[in-house]
């Protein structure tokens, strides 16, 4: 399993500016991002990571963009950003090129210094169910076989992967993440069979 960088670094900075910068290259915020520009708490950046969340029409919404290597993501939970084009994604950025010092660091939290309940915590939010899954494929472990130990049907887990990347989350997706870190340390510590 990889782990992201313990350091947060200017590189870091530089990626997401550089990111939000090619993808929404009209800096000037459209008239529905505008009324969001200043309405961000919760703002977070980890690494290469920022999210925040915003009040909506429809409630509360969270908000990410996600850099990684030359692939920028970002998603919002509102109803039109899955994909990451809505404007709460939109201010998102424009909030971040604004105001970066307004973006709390949160150190990354390595799986090896987890010594507690909310280092834990800190360390599966940083971490995807996605690459959880992967890293179970890498030892032949496949997402069918891992709902099944679990189960639940692969159909459900496919659901809760896909959801969080948009910044849904099922109630399930804390307890799917430690049954795949537990797997992970069963498998390196006894192998495969």
């Amino acid at each position: 399993m990889q782990d992201l960088p313990s350091t947060l670094t200017d590189n870091d900075l530089d990626r997401i500016k550089a990111a939000i910068k090619h993808r929404w290259p009209n800096q000037q915020a459209s008239p529905k991002a505008r009324t969001y520009l200043n309405q961000f708490y919760q703002c977070k950046r980890r690494g290469a990571k920022i999210t925040a969340k915003v009040e909506g029409n429809y409630g509360t919404y969270t908000v990410t963009i996600d850099v990684r290597e030359a692939d920028v993501s970002s998603a919002c939970s509102c109803y039109i950003g899955a994909g990451g084009y809505c404007h709460h994604c939109e201010a998102l950025a424009l909030a971040f090129l604004q105001g970066e010092h307004l973006f709390e660091e949160i150190p990354s939290q390595t799986l090896e210094r987890v010594e507690s309940m909310a280092e834990l915590r800190a360390y599966l939010e940083q971490t995807t169910l996605a690459s959880l899954l992967e890293a179970l494929r890498r030892h032949g472990v496949t997402q069918k076989a891992f709902a099944e130990s679990m189960g639940m049907s692969s159909r459900h887990l496919s659901s809760m992967k896909s959801s969080e990347l948009r910044n849904r989350y099922h109630k399930e997706l804390g307890v799917a993440k430690v049954a795949c870190l537990w797997m992970l340390d069963h498998i390196a510590r006894f192998g495969n069979g």
